[in-house]
């Protein structure tokens, strides 16, 4: 039986891992044991997410990393992403994602040419997927930039708006009491957002 561990990642409070929770119960579907399933709301663009770093070190030997897409596990520039990748390979574990063709079972009983012809159409394809992954990111940040630059040129950015609830909520936890992780957990946000709000009350 493949034993897995399931990544689901958005970059943002405002979304939802909903819609990722469905690779969970293909994985279990397809006859798959599911070692754990890490659940994170941080950008791609960064590398110490605490999910993401408690998976690999919880990775064992054999055991397959799963992730809706490429650029739910990364958005890091190429040579940050390829450390990641390495990283989870090194712990003797290997990653499924779609889009990226596996072929290290082939590439495993395969013999000299062909081996080193299969494991390298696979780091090809993985360090192309990784660099796509990458761009696009760019490419939305160059996008959002333009699009604030034009707003500003005609008198319509507002700025960021705040969420006033999720401001309120913050408060009145830190107010009672709450530590900052507590707080997180029960306003359903991050503690650097706890962080943020706690800092700036009576501004």
């Amino acid at each position: 039986m493949k034993v897995v561990r399931i990544y689901l990642r958005v970059s943002t409070d405002e979304q939802d891992l909903t819609r990722q929770v469905a690779i969970v119960d293909n994985a279990r579907a397809a006859g798959c044991y599911v070692a754990g399933i890490y659940r994170e709301k941080a950008s791609g663009a960064r590398a110490d997410r605490p999910e993401l770093l408690r998976m690999i070190s919880d990775l064992q030997v054999g055991e397959i990393v799963v992730a809706e897409k490429i650029d739910r596990l990364s958005r890091l520039p190429l040579a940050e992403a390829e450390q990641l990748v390495a990283s989870i390979r090194d712990k003797g574990a290997k990653l499924s994602v779609p889009g990226i063709v596996d072929l290290s079972d082939l590439a495993a009983e395969a013999q000299g040419v062909a081996k080193i012809v299969l494991e390298s159409i696979q780091n090809m394809l993985l360090k192309l997927a990784l660099q796509m992954a990458r761009d696009d990111y760019e490419d939305r940040r160059e996008r959002q930039r333009q699009g604030v630059e034009l707003a500003k040129c005609a008198g319509k950015y507002l700025g960021r708006q705040a969420d006033t609830a999720m401001h309120t909520r913050i408060i009145a936890l830190r107010s009672s009491g709450h530590s900052i992780t507590k707080t997180a957990k029960l306003a359903g946000c991050s503690e650097s957002q706890v962080k943020r709000v706690w800092s700036m009350r009576g501004n």
